[in-house]
């Protein structure tokens, strides 16, 4: 017997993973980001990165029809002077 997950587990995991990303976000209407914290949070237990390269590789091999890719999301950079220009708002 191999050390390590099974691998037809894991795959399982990863199908079921997709189905219940597809149901909050087209069904429930949720946003991407929400729908990933339920999943991360209340549902499987990995993190939300783990969970975006998931669906990711998911939907660029087709397996699941109707998944969109999960948007990769930049924080911006921001300097000093421009955070500046936003003291006056706080």
């Amino acid at each position: 017997m191999a050390k390590g997950r099974d691998r037809e587990l894991i795959k399982l995991r990863n199908e079921a993973l997709c189905r219940r990303y597809y149901y909050w976000t087209e069904t429930q209407r949720l946003r991407f980001d929400d729908a990933l914290r339920i999943l991360s949070e209340r549902e499987f237990f990995l993190s939300e990165q783990r969970i975006m390269a998931i669906i990711r590789k998911a939907s660029r091999e087709g397996r699941i029809k109707g998944l969109k890719p999960v948007p990769k999301v930049r924080a911006p950079r921001l300097t000093a002077d421009q955070l500046r220009l936003f003291a006056d708002q706080i």
